[in-house]
């Protein structure tokens, strides 16, 4: 089977972890470990997420005076290596048989996507509410106001073409196991002449790795994030797991916007192009999620 599997930021970095490489790796060998599991007679593509890591860089960035801090583009092309290079490494070394390869990928964006007109994704760190002048003026960034201070927020523009997808192709036809989509892909935008320039956002990983994986037929989207499954009436006493569930019924409910509605979005967009199988659940539950033990698996329509 070809599998297209979504390290969500908690496989790299989790949720109170300092950002320091030694802890991302010991999570990136963690997670290579578990996709060894399932890796043998099956075609995988990995991506993941850069959340941390990019906001991270563009702090360090601002933080040296010397000089313009470089783009968002160029923020999210470094961490997508950075991540990229630690991924295929413990890869191979959990799986010294097979290739692995990890390929850095430009995503093809409309410059005149709505996204870029409302700004609202957060990214790197908290700056006293002093600074807004500043930091509007010296680097032209949008910034908002949260109850810990001002954070910068950039567009979040649709996914629209994976600019390298022939090669990410080729590579599995040949056998190899490819890490791409780093952090959702370098946004990239065709000038008036029909070149290709990188643009400041940060594209949705999952909406990303859902387009990557219509393009590239797989049979299977996998989701993965830090709690086990897909809940109805998630944090109320009465939520429950969802185990299997209809395109129909997944969008007549409602999830919070900056955590598991976009993987829901992104399971529906596949199933439904598709016909292929989609799940959301725990990265260490992968072999449980693919056996039915475990996860939510989103269907096209009820099999009754």
């Amino acid at each position: 089977m070809r599998i297209v599997i979504a390290l969500g930021g908690n496989a790299l970095l989790q949720k109170g972890q300092p950002p320091e490489a030694e802890v991302q790796r010991q999570n990136i060998i963690n997670a290579a470990r578990t996709i060894a599991g399932i890796a043998d007679g099956n075609e995988l593509i990995i991506t993941h997420g850069n959340g941390p890591q990019v906001g991270l860089l563009a702090v360090q960035a601002e933080s040296y005076r010397g000089t313009q801090p470089y783009p968002l583009d160029i923020l999210d092309a470094e961490s997508a290596g950075m991540l990229g290079y630690l991924i295929e490494q413990e890869l191979i070394n959990a799986m010294p048989e097979r290739d692995v390869v990890a390929v850095l990928t430009q995503v093809l964006v409309d410059g005149k996507d709505s996204a870029f007109e409302n700004p609202a994704k957060p990214i790197g760190a908290f700056y006293p509410n002093t600074e807004k002048h500043r930091l509007e003026q010296q680097y032209g960034w949008t910034v908002t106001e949260t109850a810990k201070g001002l954070r910068r927020v950039v567009p979040s523009p649709e996914p629209q073409k994976v600019m390298e997808l022939m090669a990410i192709r080729l590579l599995i036809d040949h056998g190899m196991i490819v890490v791409c989509n780093g952090g959702g892909g370098i946004p990239v935008v065709r000038d008036s002449s029909g070149r290709l320039r990188g643009i400041a956002a940060v594209i949705d990983k999952d909406l990303s790795s859902s387009l990557l994986a219509t393009a590239l037929s797989a049979d299977i989207l996998l989701l993965l994030t830090d709690v086990d499954a897909v809940y109805q009436d998630w944090g109320e006493d009465n939520a429950r797991p969802l185990r299997q569930v209809t395109v129909t019924e997944l969008r007549s409910l409602r999830f919070e916007a900056g955590t598991m509605a976009p993987k829901i979005e992104a399971a529906c967009r596949f199933t439904t192009s598709t016909g292929g199988r989609a799940f959301i659940g725990h990265l260490q539950q992968i072999a449980e999620i693919l056996s039915g033990q475990g996860g939510t698996e989103i269907i096209s329509t009820d099999p009754g």
